[in-house]
């Protein structure tokens, strides 16, 4: 099937072009989008404090991080299809509000249970906020305007990642009014006011022309599919690996056959499935999102892991821990600022670049750590982060811009919300599974070596993004 098929079927002539989005609705929209992806990794560095104040034991703990993640990424595609039913600029404003009130029962919360609920919830609200973003910049921009918003977005999906860590040491540490590890989520609510008075003003509204009603089996066949994969592989290593955990795993191929059989004959059927096959029809789309499982699995796994051997094995307080990633966020950001001129010359081969890049900085943070450990610090590492930080700025928004290149502005929210939960999925599937080796590998071969051999891994992953990006088509439209 052509792309010219998939879009005749999916856009209808004679609708109106939606509003265009200015410089600051951008902002905003940028704004949340930053607030879910820091959220996700901000708490990593505050959990020991969380654990000695509520008393909460390690499973527990691992609850309040899985519990936002699996929520956020179970509900991402629905999130953006009922934006694209019932208008895009209204769920992006409840979301952001749900997603404030939210943070603050996080940061109010009076034991480790409450703590738990506010954090699913709160990835609920992300889930319905988030989508939005990306619809919207799809549907509200076009030509050079598009490619410069999706290197942004690229650019604060990135610096997000890195940042969340390094500000959740810092606001710890400074134990802002004695609200100590607390800081973490109220952080968001005045973030989330600015946002929401700004959005009222600047992000304009869109939506699919001619909405369809909800896909009521396949928004519970997907939410199965991947409950049964990320509960498991992110509670297990904490539960000690009991039978229910392997026993979930199994379970997940027959749901997620039945996930697609189901939207495949919606789609014969002339219905409007919640992920629709037809988009996979699209090569930018499924070869981009090939290439966001190994990059999201490796950039997880490495936050997650590079946090616990700072702290726990080279003695490192939070906020030294977190600075140690500063050149990483400083060099990511300033690259990906240049991504759509070099896309622009180069095609999708910067991705391949990218790659490359990132490997020879990886290589050097794991000579760094064979080196000098435990004498680990910004000093030690910054070679290292930085040139990774360059090959991951090659990548990702350029990943990003690529996946969402032939989505028709009418599946914008159905394109984003698709894109979001394979990179959000996979960024829960790198913590558990770089983090379960790390900690496997721990009590044998020592902190050092075990985390040697985890970043050899993860170069093993950058090199398979490296040679699926040659698979990519050569320019992006």
């Amino acid at each position: 099937m052509t792309t010219e098929t998939i879009t005749s079927r999916i856009v209808r002539p004679g609708s109106a072009a939606p509003p265009a989005l200015g410089g600051l609705g951008l902002f905003t929209v940028l704004l949340a989008a930053a607030l879910p992806l820091i959220d996700f990794f901000i708490v990593n560095v505050a959990l020991p404090t969380i654990g000695r104040d509520l008393h909460a034991s390690e499973a527990v703990l691992e609850l309040v991080v899985a519990g936002y993640g699996v929520a956020y990424a179970v509900l991402l595609v629905l999130g953006g299809r009922l934006g694209d039913l019932f208008g895009r600029r209204r769920f992006f404003l409840g979301g952001m509000a749900a997603f404030g009130l939210t943070s603050l029962a996080c940061g109010l919360a009076p034991g480790a249970w409450t703590l738990v609920a506010a954090r699913v919830a709160q990835g609920a609200s992300a889930a319905a906020m988030l989508p939005q973003v990306l619809a919207t910049i799809q549907a509200a921009t076009s030509g050079p305007r598009r490619a410069r918003a999706m290197g942004l977005y690229g650019a604060t999906a990135g610096l997000s990642m890195v940042a969340g860590q390094i500000l959740g040491g810092v606001l710890v540490a400074a134990d802002v009014w004695g609200t100590g590890w607390r800081s973490v989520f109220l952080v968001n609510v005045p973030v989330v006011v600015a946002g929401l008075l700004l959005a009222a003003r600047a992000v304009p509204e869109t939506r699919s022309q001619h909405p369809e009603p909800v896909d009521g089996p396949g928004t519970v066949l997907l939410a199965a599919a991947l409950l049964a994969l990320l509960v498991p592989l992110t509670e297990g290593r904490a539960a000690h690996w009991p039978l229910w955990t392997w026993l979930s795993m199994a379970a997940f191929p027959p749901a997620a056959g039945a996930f697609w059989a189901v939207e495949r004959r919606a789609d014969r059927l002339g219905r409007t499935p919640l992920v629709p096959p037809s988009l996979f029809h699209l090569v930018s789309l499924r070869r981009g999102l090939l290439l966001i499982m190994p990059f999201s699995i490796g950039f997880s796994g490495f936050m997650f892991v590079i946090a616990v051997a700072l702290q726990r094995g080279a003695g490192l307080g939070p906020v030294p821990a977190g600075l140690a990633l500063a050149p990483m966020a400083v060099v990511f950001f300033f690259v990906s600022l240049a991504g759509p001129r070099l896309v622009a010359r180069y095609g999708t081969r910067v991705v391949t670049a990218g790659a490359l890049v990132q490997t020879v900085g990886v290589g050097l943070l794991a000579l760094a750590v064979w080196r000098s450990w435990p004498h680990l610090g910004l000093v030690e590492l910054l070679p290292g982060a930085a040139v990774a930080g360059a090959g991951q700025a090659l990548q990702l928004p350029v990943i990003f811009r690529i996946v969402l290149s032939e989505v028709p502005a009418a599946r914008a929210g159905v394109g984003s919300g698709v894109m979001v939960t394979t990179q959000q999925s996979s960024l829960a599937l790198g913590v558990a599974t770089l983090g379960t080796l790390f900690l496997s590998l721990v009590p044998g071969l020592g902190m050092r070596d075990a985390l040697v051999v985890t970043l050899l891994v993860q170069l093993a992953g950058v090199v398979l993004t490296g040679l699926l990006s040659l698979r990519l088509p050569r320019t992006i439209g």
